[in-house]
């Protein structure tokens, strides 16, 4: 009777086993498969991307999409990739700065109204981006026309950030606090020594985050940009989209290659990501 029982458990167990699998094979496909449509209408010509009924495949490699779509219509991707990350490097490097210190007083010093000030604080993740455009942009008005308006927004920290930032921190013991003030360890010291060395995962799943962010944001560069060799890679793909017409050929070429960042900071840092998002508990 043991041995049927396991052998029964263990079939059992291969069936979920095949059945997740399927599923998430199902689900990855589905996710997939925009980004390889993208891939392949980019190696399309114009005519091609809307033949009826669709084809998948190219039936000729439209390669100088490529060379075509970086210097299209007088943009130039070079000096737009550049101003993409002089946006998205100095801001996620004074974010992750800021909000790490915020995040590390509401995790580690008691004061009074510490948890309802945290709420609050948390409270206003669910506000409207909207709410805040006009008074935003009043502030930053004698700033047009550069990149502090698009820095200065994350550089004093994010509330997610801050957010994920303080769970991560409560999940550290407090002993090691303990240990280190007996050392004569100040709290600033306490925080660049001992808790962000331990904080690799969530502050590398926290840097994609925010630099995907900077990096993908069309809405505030659209409003605070005006000069064209300031344009970000995100205002050089609007660019394609005209009023009449759309060259689809030539967005989706310069949507592979701006992509491609994103794609190569994802699989510098995927071991931490993977391990940040699965560590960042909601104690607390």
């Amino acid at each position: 009777m043991t041995s049927r029982r396991m052998a029964s458990t263990a079939r059992n167990i291969a069936v979920s086993r095949v059945l997740t699998y399927t599923v998430l094979t199902l689900f990855a496909i589905v996710d997939l498969f925009p980004f390889v449509w993208m891939i392949l209408s980019s190696l399309k010509s114009q005519s091609e991307i809307f033949l009826q009924p669709p084809i998948l495949f190219p039936k000729v490699l439209a390669l100088k999409n490529y060379s075509i779509a970086w210097r299209a219509g007088g943009l130039d991707f070079t000096r737009m990739f550049l101003n993409s990350v002089t946006i998205a490097i100095p801001g996620t490097f004074l974010c992750m700065i800021s909000s790490s210190l915020a995040a590390y007083g509401f995790a580690r010093i008691r004061f009074y109204g510490r948890e309802t000030i945290f709420m609050l604080f948390v409270a206003s993740i669910m506000m409207p981006t909207m709410m805040i455009l006009i008074p935003t942009f009043l502030l930053m008005r004698p700033f047009i026309d550069t990149f502090i308006p698009l820095i200065a927004r994350v550089m004093f920290g994010v509330p997610f950030v801050i957010f994920l930032f303080r769970q991560f921190f409560m999940t550290i013991p407090q002993e090691l606090d303990d240990a280190a003030k007996v050392d004569g360890y100040s709290r600033f010291r306490i925080w660049w020594s001992i808790i962000m060395p331990l904080s690799k995962p969530v502050l590398a799943t926290l840097v994609i985050f925010t630099f995907q962010g900077l990096y993908n944001d069309l809405l505030n560069p659209l409003i605070y940009i005006n000069s064209k060799s300031l344009f970000t890679v995100q205002l050089g793909l609007a660019s394609f989209r005209g009023m009449y017409t759309t060259r689809y050929d030539l967005l989706m070429a310069a949507s592979v290659f701006t992509l491609a960042p994103i794609l190569v900071l994802f699989v510098a840092a995927q071991k931490y990501f993977v391990e940040g998002v699965v560590m960042t508990g909601l104690k607390g």
